[in-house]
């Protein structure tokens, strides 16, 4: 049985191979696992596979642990047993799969989902993390029926209020991870010559009730360039940035730098 539904008609969608609805819509999986639901209304964009591969490198080193380890806390104790959980915005898994593997080593179960805009992405995710049901979709437009999950989690990804809403159940969760005001701030100052921090964030979310905030804070020394671009590579600022800017970059061999995360638990209110 699949998780989603048809992105044309909204209908349940079955199959193995193939998935089809019962307007005869079919779409097929990929050899990795994933199928793709990708619709006009999400088009078909995300992020570019030197970009992917740069995020892989740098989660795979253990910088953003704390952060994995938070929200997989956060995730375990909201999430009720049997519980559907949908990483929105899920990119290669690598938090999604971190979340599961809590799961277990507490001996729980739930039914974990993701969908991103990036067939690349979900391609890599799913040989990352085969027991998870993922496919290419925009947050915008997820192939998900209504009032079917229990939890969703967003990490640095769009928001996409209204969909989040729809999809969750009366009462569900929703937790979200964004930079704080000091994140990256000497990666910010290495390469621009006016940087500025993070603005404040607002917490009211309209259609949400706020549960929660958790702040963390650290320092990470990066100790080669390899480090540093990739870490660079995996943020918005990389494609907004000037080669002459980048060039600074290129020739640092470390950096000391700061990592500043909020985290927000809400409940949906409909």
């Amino acid at each position: 049985m699949s998780f989603f539904v048809c992105p044309i008609c909204s209908l349940p969608l079955e199959g193995e191979k193939s998935l089809r609805c019962p307007n005869n819509h079919c779409f097929d999986r990929a050899k990795s696992g994933y199928v793709n639901l990708l619709s006009g209304k999400g088009g078909n964009h995300g992020d570019p596979k030197e970009m992917i591969q740069s995020r892989r490198n740098f989660l795979e080193k253990g910088f953003y642990l704390p952060l994995s380890d938070k929200i997989s806390k956060l995730a375990f104790e909201y999430t009720p047993d049997n519980g559907v959980l949908l990483d929105a915005g899920c990119g290669e898994c690598y938090y999604t799969e971190r979340i599961a593997s809590h799961f277990i080593k507490n001996g729980r179960k739930a039914v974990f989902t993701g969908i991103d805009v990036s067939k690349d992405a979900v391609n890599f995710g799913a040989k990352r993390f085969p027991g998870c049901s993922l496919a290419a979709a925009s947050v915008y437009a997820m192939p998900i029926a209504d009032s079917s999950v229990d939890t969703v989690i967003n990490i640095f990804s769009p928001l996409a209020r209204e969909e989040y809403r729809r999809v969750l159940k009366d009462n569900g969760i929703f937790i979200m991870a964004i930079g704080a005001e000091d994140h990256l701030w000497s990666l910010k100052r290495s390469v621009y010559d006016t940087p500025y921090k993070n603005e404040p964030c607002d917490y009211s979310l309209h259609g949400f009730e706020l549960l929660s905030k958790d702040r963390i804070r650290y320092d990470i020394s990066l100790e080669s360039n390899e480090d540093i671009m990739n870490l660079f590579s995996m943020t918005p600022y990389y494609h907004k940035t000037s080669q002459r800017d980048i060039e600074k970059l290129k020739g640092l061999d470390r950096l000391f730098c700061e990592v500043d995360f909020e985290i927000l638990v809400y409940t949906v209110i409909k």
